[in-house]
């Protein structure tokens, strides 16, 4: 029995709900998969950490190493030696610091008119929207279009071909429309243009879902290497991802003009290469965490 006080400051006696069997059984099971993927996500991060700095003897050894019992970090000094390697990661840098800023700043822009009841033809540029998200032309017809473009072995074929995404303007029209249009019609009172209302006051009061398409687009933007093989074959163009998949898979780096094998990577120099390819990605997201659910919650519950 607990004790709190009503609205006219009084004692009031609240009796705590006794929890039923039912109550246990579900809690049980939703810990335990809550458990169970926690293990599942946790165990594959864990050994490749502890290979890319394990020598050869333990790398070579059968089971899981989840923790390291000799330490040899060669692989991240034979990683640092690599150029290609290095190149590819200015790259994807760049890709994710333009395709993130320019994706924002258009999905904003976008969004921004659909979230009015009374733009002309509403629905149907939704319509339109939420097509392009189940139906596309195709590989072939996309690999026509941006080689009639002129952007094939060209920088812009990474940013402007997935400069904004459906889901993303979707959630963040949204989070648009739940924002009291009376802070608008106050503020065109005192004489703010649409472009003053939007980054005037919109934008300062959208952080959660700002933070949390950022957070998408950066991570499209820093894993994509698909692009990279269908449209760029100069190597000072290659992406990290495009690399690492070369890793990977053949356990070397290729230079893609000449056909040449540029440097013999080991098991370790593979690992060191995923560590250091997801570092940027896991040290971002807890400054974002914070923002992700409610930029979710509040942009996907407003029709």
């Amino acid at each position: 029995m607990k004790k709190k006080k009503n609205n006219n400051g009084e004692m009031a006696s609240v009796r705590k709900r006794k929890r039923s069997r039912e109550d246990w059984i579900v809690d049980g099971f939703a810990y335990g998969m809550a458990a169970i993927l926690v293990i599942a996500i946790i165990l594959p991060f864990m050994q490749v950490i502890t290979v890319s700095m394990s020598p050869a003897s333990v790398v070579n050894a059968t089971g899981f190493h989840l923790l390291p019992t000799k330490f040899d970090f060669s692989g991240y000094k034979k990683i640092a030696t690599d150029n290609n390697f290095w190149h590819s990661y200015l790259n994807t840098i760049l890709r994710a610091a333009i395709g993130t800023a320019s994706g924002v700043l258009i999905t904003i822009m976008t969004a921004y008119p659909l979230s009015k009841v009374n733009l002309p033809y509403r629905k149907g540029l939704m319509l339109f929207v939420v097509f392009t998200m189940y139906f596309s032309g195709g590989m072939i017809p996309k690999y026509l279009l941006i080689k009639n473009l002129h952007l094939t072995n060209n920088f812009l074929v990474y940013i402007l071909p997935c400069l904004i995404t459906g889901f993303a303007l979707i959630i963040t029209r949204n989070f648009f429309m739940s924002i009291p249009a009376e802070l608008e019609e106050s503020a065109k009172i005192d004489g703010a243009t649409p472009w003053r209302v939007l980054f005037g006051i919109y934008l300062p009061l959208s952080k959660p879902v700002v933070a949390t398409i950022s957070l998408w687009y950066c991570v499209q933007h820093w894993n994509s290497w698909m692009d990279n093989m269908l449209y760029v074959t100069k190597s000072n163009l290659y992406v990290l991802q495009y690399v690492l998949q070369t890793i990977l898979t053949n356990g070397q780096t290729a230079d893609m003009e000449t056909m040449v094998d540029v440097i013999i990577h080991t098991e370790t120099m593979k690992m060191a290469a995923l560590v250091l390819s997801l570092l940027p990605i896991v040290c971002t997201y807890p400054f974002l965490q914070k923002y992700f659910v409610k930029g979710m919650l509040v942009g996907s519950v407003k029709g």
